[in-house]
């Protein structure tokens, strides 16, 4: 059982590179702009993979839809572009996730700075 998810994790990460790669100089949608991956999931049978993606400058939400759409459209290239560079029977089919994590950190770090700031105002 270990070494199953020993390999689930390999081909994830594995996945991510490749993708990352491919998503930067392969695809010219301009709708995708500039998206980072920042995870991917694989079932244990290799047969559907979440695509986590995250967009460097923080967009409108028609942006992010729009950039989700085009990733979307681009999956079967990707798929047989991953095809091509990975040795596994079968490539697992892309779906592709807006991450919205990252946001949600810096959004909590910037609420968590402000009421350190307001506490240091109050009691100077």
């Amino acid at each position: 059982m270990p070494k199953d998810f020993e390999r689930t994790r390999r081909v994830s990460e594995q996945l991510q590179r490749e993708l990352a790669i491919l998503i930067q100089q392969e695809v010219n949608d301009p709708r995708v702009g500039m998206i980072t991956v920042s995870a991917v999931e694989v079932t244990k049978d290799f047969a559907h993979a979440k695509v986590f993606v995250t967009a460097l400058v923080v967009e409108e939400e028609q942006d992010k839809k729009a950039s989700i759409e085009a990733l979307q459209h681009a999956a079967g290239f990707l798929q047989h572009e991953l095809g091509k560079r990975m040795k596994l029977r079968t490539i697992p089919h892309l779906k592709f996730i807006y991450d919205e994590s990252i946001e949600r950190g810096t959004n909590l770090s910037a609420l968590i700075d402000s009421a350190i700031e307001s506490d240091q105002n109050n009691e100077g």
